[in-house]
């Protein structure tokens, strides 16, 4: 057996700009992959109860231009700009809005009114991202009160779930529908 003088250089260490490199795509590859798994639907609901009859409480829900006086969208933006289409209440009746960075841009209509039970609506917004969802309203006769439950469901895309990672999507919808149905409640009852 030979031995041979075998000249070994030493290993350079990574440099840190690399090292620094790596750690940010790792980071980054985990909030991907992170992001990705979380749930591609979701689904937000209130409910209060209101000491008026389903008829009133439905006749403010069923016609977008009673809106104005309990969304706490519209409340946001005084200056956006609104259209109404289609018949003045009911199947059909088609509004569009668009406003400031607030209210974003987008249309709704009602796609189904089953008189003092349920009012379906399609919910499409275009700015500040384009997104569908269906909205619905429940009417529930509680002896001479009105339960109504105000929900929304809809698909996330991947930025949508990327947006709902820093934010809940209960929390800030949930609390909105909460200052609706308050407002929704105040003027049902005045009536």
């Amino acid at each position: 057996m030979s031995s041979e003088n075998v000249d070994v250089k030493p290993k350079r260490p990574m440099p840190l700009y690399r090292k620094i490199l790596l750690a940010m795509l790792v980071v980054i590859a985990a909030f991907l992959g992170y992001v990705a798994l979380q749930p591609s639907s979701f689904h937000v609901e209130r409910s209060t109860t209101i000491n008026a009859s389903p008829e009133k409480v439905f006749a403010e829900v069923n016609d977008f231009h009673r809106w104005d006086g309990w969304s706490p969208w519209l409340k946001l933006d005084p200056q956006a700009k609104t259209t109404f289409e289609g018949p003045e209440s009911g199947d059909g009746a088609y509004f569009t809005w668009s406003g400031n960075a607030d209210v974003g841009e987008g249309s709704m209509k009602i796609t189904e009114s089953k008189p003092y039970e349920r009012i379906g609506i399609q919910l499409d917004f275009i700015k500040p991202f384009p997104g569908k969802s269906d909205v619905e309203f429940l009417f529930k006769t509680e002896g001479d009160k009105t339960k109504v439950t105000w929900g929304m469901s809809g698909q996330n895309g991947f930025i949508g779930r990327c947006f709902c990672t820093f934010m809940s999507m209960d929390k800030m919808i949930g609390d909105k529908y909460d200052e609706g149905l308050a407002k929704l409640k105040a003027i049902a009852e005045s009536k």
